[in-house]
């Protein structure tokens, strides 16, 4: 009987405890929150949330940090491209300004990732690089990529040992295609407005 009062007791002390440390832990995630950055958050909502590193940021989150600290301009996201630039100077009422000439360059061409089954050693490096996990496969099998989660990023390319993934242009075909987006140029063309005389403004 005396056993059993001991292990009740201790069982009591234990739920005791949690009980309180729970408590403790509940009042200072009030107490101590941290709030975030609700312009931040807001830039980071017009990322295309790709996680490409194309911008020189780890992701969009990290980014989306240093455009709202001044810190980068908002014209270094190929995936977003001119669209994404379009809305961030609106959030952020400053002057929209052309995708950066590097990253215009690499971005003119959509491409996405193919590994060459016959070489691949199953390293699983790539899988580890690619920041949307386009890529599938396990150790010491071949890994495959999924074309239409692929963000054409690059960053699988550096860690294989054995070169065996290329980028390859993403071909074209009735269910991608999309009609070209006007010229941003349209938007700098002055319209002159003529009233006639006496009419009421």
């Amino acid at each position: 009987m005396t056993l059993i009062l001991e292990i009740v007791l201790a069982a009591l002390v234990l739920v005791g405890l949690a009980a309180f440390f729970g408590l403790v832990l509940g009042y200072a995630s009030v107490r101590f929150k941290v709030e975030g950055d609700p312009i931040t958050d807001k830039i980071d909502s017009l990322l295309p949330q790709t996680q490409c590193g194309q911008c020189s940021y780890a992701g969009c989150r990290p980014y989306a940090e240093a455009i709202a600290k001044g810190e980068i301009g908002i014209n270094q996201c190929p995936p977003g491209g001119e669209a994404t630039i379009l809305a961030l100077a609106d959030l952020l009422d400053v002057e929209p300004e052309p995708l950066d000439e590097d990253l215009a360059e690499a971005s003119n061409t959509p491409t996405v990732a193919v590994i060459i089954e016959e070489d691949c050693i199953g390293c699983t490096l790539c899988i580890q690089a690619c920041p949307v996990d386009a890529i599938v496969g396990s150790a010491k099998h071949m890994h495959t990529v999924i074309a239409s989660e692929c963000t054409g990023c690059d960053l699988c390319l550096p860690p294989c040992p054995v070169d065996c993934i290329v980028m390859e242009p993403i071909k074209t075909t009735p269910i991608n295609w999309k009609h070209p987006e006007p010229s941003s140029a349209l938007q700098n063309i002055a319209v002159k407005v003529e009233t006639k005389a006496g009419a009421q403004r």
